[in-house]
């Protein structure tokens, strides 16, 4: 069974969603509608591509994926299909499904190009029409004109040297838990035979954890977690209010010879 999921900042008190899902099933009753998440913040790309980042890779090769995060965009930025890594992406061109991936797409089209629709609900009357037909096996390059390119914007960087690893905050979970952009490769190779610390607001660890449990409740973990990113936590506690970090807060890995 085709599997389409949604990914948007529609929350769940209204009727957008399930009004997205009627217009899916109108296509095709047949098809698979999997939740990824509706509580994205509202219009925050960078929280939406983490999220859509961070599993879009376990669903089956062809699985479409409806993006409705900021999907009235910006001027200029119009509704999208893409194929990325054997995956199908429906979406608005504002930059999100350009931080999700380093790889070149694999064919584009614009949406609406053809019989341009006017709408103030993109998401349920252009993408998940679009959505619904590429997983029932409609070709994506008849859905729209070709495109060639679509924005991209650059995540935050790590600076990594022999001696430091520079990295932040790229996520607060549900728990309180900080996810960092430090990934266990760098790791692995820069600390090897060495002594590190690992800096965050006041506070400093020297011991990479593997569980949540090997600390006692309400103590600090520094673990890499599913995902090979280096995670901060307290135990059974918010780590986020109780370390005073958020967001975009610097997490640096000092190496001593």
């Amino acid at each position: 069974m085709a599997i389409v999921t949604l990914l948007t900042d529609s929350g769940e008190i209204d009727h957008y969603v399930a009004a997205i899902k009627a217009k899916i099933l109108g296509v095709n009753p047949g098809l698979n509608i999997i939740d990824i998440s509706h509580k994205i913040m509202p219009c925050d790309i960078a929280h939406g591509a983490f999220v859509l980042k961070s599993v879009f890779r376990d669903f089956p090769k062809g699985t479409v994926h409806l993006v409705g995060v900021d999907a009235t965009g910006g001027r200029g930025e119009q509704p999208i299909a893409i194929q990325l890594e054997d995956h199908f992406f429906v979406g608005t061109d504002n930059g999100l499904l350009g931080l999700i991936s380093d790889k070149s797409h694999q064919l584009g089209v614009s949406l609406n190009s053809i019989i341009p629709v006017q709408t103030t609900f993109p998401e349920k009357d252009i993408l998940a029409p679009a959505a619904a037909r590429i997983a029932s096996g409609v070709a994506i390059t008849t859905l729209g004109k070709p495109l060639t390119v679509f924005k991209r914007m650059l995540n935050r960087q790590v600076k990594a040297t022999r001696r430091i690893i520079a990295g932040h905050v790229m996520k607060v979970d549900n728990y309180g838990n900080l996810i960092t952009n430090i990934g266990k490769q760098d790791f692995d190779i820069l600390s090897k035979d060495k002594n590190f610390s690992i800096q965050f607001g006041g506070e400093k660890s020297r011991r990479i954890h593997t569980e949540y449990h090997q600390v006692e409740q309400g103590e600090c973990f520094v673990l890499f977690n599913s995902l090979g990113l280096l995670e901060i936590g307290i135990n059974k506690g918010n780590g986020s209010e109780l370390l005073g970090l958020q967001y975009d807060s610097p997490v640096n890995i000092t190496f001593e010879n």
